[in-house]
């Protein structure tokens, strides 16, 4: 691998790039590189944690794709070339890994794996025992990769997933006030694992007294795990739940490849997901009021105003589960009581749980909830029949043209954020604090529809959401941004996205 393509396996506070040379894709994971890049983040743990490598234990694990375990190898063997010493966990849940470091079982982790991307697709997840890396430490790590010249030594074999799952049993029998063998007997859940490591999950839940009729994905698939598939695909979506309508089950659940995200559909086939997701979790936390939920930049109006109306605080953060994760924490270090950090994605992290991002621990969590619940003749979608939810929505991705794409992502939420002061419908969130939100009264209404525009984590592209609570709202929005930014962006960005959106086809042309 050339030194020039090692920063472009940079994707977030992750690593990720191609493992299949076949596919023909850029920027290519390699062996040499995952072995470069295990010698490298030993070191900068090291530093990290103000020691040294041979002082250190590194717990390593990989998911279901075909690549994870030669890169695993490779990854180990830059470890080891740096004195450290290696628990190989093998086929492992992210969270898993992540909670190997968090509880001292090791001094850090790292996970193979590409979550729910494609499976000719991998990369790392990192951890040490105080949290995930940032950008900065994912960019250290790679600048590093490129001049490390690695040397092998030894490694030890550890069963962690099953010592993480024994922990996940302790966490449901203490929320049930349960000791007997099968806590949640009495419960039919459908789990559709992708052919990824959720299939642990899904043999945990039958364990533990679980109906799991109707579950699929359940066996291993290198080439599949579940990273043909977006959460939020319609056709996954409605496939588990005719599944679980059909298997008259009491909960559908989602994994991600890696565990680290979940999703949900209630026994009557309705999604609980993104906002809905984050309000029931909110409303089972919130039974005393007072907290604080963090979550990512995306989520709604009537989110917030359902979190307000159950006595807590929303608190609105950066896209991307790190940034959510370590505000979380930063807040509660200030004194301010805030138990969950969770974005719309599916990525949920709990104080409780170390706050670990942990897709199991909330499927593990909301079961016992809807057991509790199921005792008492009620369901977990009850808890939310109240959330206001928007008439429309939007999702657009505009791809910046610039070579500079950061200035030229800064660029156009300046120019937005001048016609604030230029037009008084155009109203500036309170809490912005990402990209730029803008809030519109509409129809007599107040705040009832808002866009965002924002750099992307991942990729040289703008994300543009928008939210009317009226019919017509998404539109009318769209349409003075587009001319906005077609009069001071038009040659930086590509607009034929948002031109689309608002029904036009070329140059001036109704489609």
């Amino acid at each position: 691998m050339q030194k020039s393509q090692y920063l472009k396996l940079k994707s977030g506070t992750d690593i990720r790039g191609c493992a299949s040379p076949g596919e023909g894709r850029q920027p290519l994971l390699t062996k040499q590189a995952a072995e470069k890049i295990g010698y490298a983040f030993a070191h900068l743990l090291a530093r990290r944690q103000e020691t040294t490598p041979d002082k250190l234990t590194i717990a390593v694990g990989h998911d279901a794709r075909e690549s994870g375990s030669a890169l695993a190898r490779a990854f180990i063997r830059g470890l080891t070339a740096a004195d450290c010493d290696v628990t190989d966990c093998g086929l492992c849940p992210t969270p898993a890994m992540i909670w190997s470091a968090a509880l001292g079982h090791a001094d850090g982790a790292a996970m193979v794996t590409a979550g729910h991307h494609p499976w000719h697709e991998n990369g790392f997840k990192f951890s040490g025992r105080d949290g995930g890396f940032t950008g900065e430490e994912i960019e250290e790590i790679l600048r590093a990769a490129e001049t490390a010249s690695p040397v092998v030594r030894l490694v030890t074999p550890f069963d962690m997933a099953s010592l993480y799952l024994d922990q996940l049993r302790a966490m449901v029998c203490q929320r049930l006030d349960s000791e007997v063998q099968c806590p949640l007997l009495g419960l039919h859940v459908v789990v559709d694992a992708g052919g990824g490591v959720g299939a642990l999950f899904a043999r945990f839940l039958e364990e533990l007294g679980c109906e799991i009729t109707g579950s699929r994905g359940l066996e291993h698939d290198p080439f599949s795990p579940a990273g043909y598939r977006a959460f939020d695909d319609p056709r996954v979506l409605k496939a588990m739940a005719r599944t679980v309508v059909d298997n008259t089950a009491d909960l559908g659940v989602i994994l991600d490849a890696d565990g680290d995200r979940a999703v949900f559909v209630d026994e009557k086939g309705r999604t609980l997901s993104g906002d809905r997701l984050i309000a029931l979790v909110s409303a089972l936390l919130l039974r005393e009021p007072g907290a604080t939920i963090v979550t990512d930049s995306v989520t709604s109006s009537g989110l917030q105003r359902f979190i307000t109306e159950w006595g807590g605080e929303h608190y609105r953060f950066k896209r991307g589960y790190q940034n959510v994760i370590r505000e979380a924490v930063r807040l509660n270090q200030e004194g301010i009581d805030c138990p969950l950090a969770m974005e719309t994605s599916g990525h949920a992290a709990f104080r409780d749980n170390h706050f670990i991002d942990d897709g199991m621990y909330l499927a593990a969590w909301l079961l016992c909830e809807a057991l509790i619940l199921k005792r008492d003749g009620e369901t977990l979608y009850s808890l939310i029949e109240e959330l206001g939810e928007p008439v429309e929505r939007s999702e657009l991705r505009l791809p910046i043209l610039e070579e500079d794409y950061h200035l030229a992502a800064q660029s156009a939420i300046e120019t937005i954020l001048s016609n604030t002061l230029a037009d008084a419908s155009w109203h500036l969130a309170p809490d912005n604090r990402e990209g730029v939100r803008i809030l519109f009264d509409l129809s007599g209404g107040v705040g009832n529809a808002w866009f965002q525009l924002r750099l992307s984590v991942h990729d040289p592209v703008l994300a543009l959401c928008a939210e009317s609570e009226v019919p017509g709202g998404v539109e009318h929005m769209l349409t003075q941004l587009y001319a906005l930014l077609r009069e001071e962006q038009e040659g930086a960005l590509d607009l034929m996205p948002l031109k689309q959106a608002i029904g036009q086809g070329e140059e001036g042309e109704e489609k």
